[in-house]
């Protein structure tokens, strides 16, 4: 992997060459490396480059994501390295991808979705309904802190940072009594025995994009967006558009407590399942609906509008501003 400072701006690739930005994190090197064997299997020949970029929210790991600006933390860099032409395709948790970004972008593939659940890592007492009343658990998001202190309001939630190896070790060594990590993280990493208690829909909803992949790559590149076409998943597709659509009405950024479950049902059409919360979990508005799969965006405008009908707009004011 070459790693690059992300202003720079490399010579352009040889034929049948694509270059991939990621961040250098463990897991997001296996994202990366997934969609490069992915490319290389649909594509035979083509070779495939990844591109380390490291992005505000690696350079600084200590402090709390809301307060270093919290939207677009571990994007924006190798969002800019496409625009630049230093990479043609970027890989991102589509959890962290802003939903507000530059026309020149395109997701050229959003592949099938892995777990969208939350996981609690607790070796002693295993479960939420278990934890003592006090017990610290560990969690660098806001809308993970309101569902759990909605959920146990005597919980003392602590914030942590790190990637998914540090944050889970806090659990682990036993300095927090649990922490609360994505699953499809810890399933991609090979970590997942370390679960003691899945924490998924429809009780605990996960965050907009969970689990799923957002592979980015220029709008005019119609090669690029060619090779990438056989890796997206319409069903994942759908499903985070909804998502991605009430976000982006009711607030246009990913550091809100703010939880939404997208999916389509047996009968044919899709569901979206959301839930906003007040910073400490005190208040819940949560809204579900129905909708045509083929119109996945008038679903997340339409759940957005009774959000806000309920006062979504009063509680999201004071979860940003934590």
């Amino acid at each position: 992997m070459t790693a690059i400072d992300a202003t720079s701006v490399d010579a352009r690739p040889g034929p049948g060459t694509i270059r991939i930005g990621t961040r250098g994190s463990q897991l997001a090197r296996w994202q990366s490396e997934w969609v490069s064997a992915r490319l290389r299997e649909l594509h035979p020949g083509l070779r495939v480059e990844l591109v380390e970029i490291k992005t505000q929210g690696d350079r600084d790991r200590n402090s709390p994501l809301a307060a270093i600006g919290g939207i677009g933390l571990f994007t924006k860099e190798i969002q800019r390295a496409l625009l630049d032409s230093t990479v043609e395709v970027a890989v991102h948790s589509l959890k962290d991808l802003p939903t507000q970004g530059s026309e020149e972008l395109i997701l050229g593939a959003v592949p099938v979705r892995e777990d969208a659940a939350d996981a609690l890592i607790a070796p002693v007492h295993r479960t939420l309904e278990a934890l003592p009343p006090g017990a610290t658990i560990g969690t660098g998001s806001l809308r993970r802190r309101a569902q759990l202190l909605h959920a146990r309001p005597d919980l003392q939630v602590v914030g942590i940072r790190g990637n998914v190896e540090t944050r889970l070790n806090q659990a682990l060594s036993g300095t927090l009594d649990g922490v609360v990590l994505a699953e499809a993280g810890l399933r991609r990493l090979g970590l997942a025995g370390h679960v003691t208690q899945r924490l998924g829909p429809p009780l605990f909803l996960p965050a907009v994009g969970q689990g799923a992949l957002g592979i980015e790559c220029r709008a005019l590149d119609a090669s690029t967006r060619a090779l990438l076409a056989p890796l997206d998943d319409p069903g994942t597709r759908r499903a985070v558009i909804a998502e991605r659509r009430t976000l982006a009405e009711l607030e246009g950024g990913c550091m809100i407590p703010l939880a939404a479950w997208g999916r389509d049902t047996d009968d044919g059409l899709m569901a979206l399942d959301v839930a906003v919360f007040d910073p400490d979990g005190l208040e819940r508005l949560f809204v579900s609906a129905t909708g045509p799969r083929d119109n996945p965006d008038s679903l997340g405008r339409q759940v957005a509008e009774q959000l806000r009908a309920q006062g979504a707009d009063r509680l999201l004011q004071r979860g940003s501003h934590p």
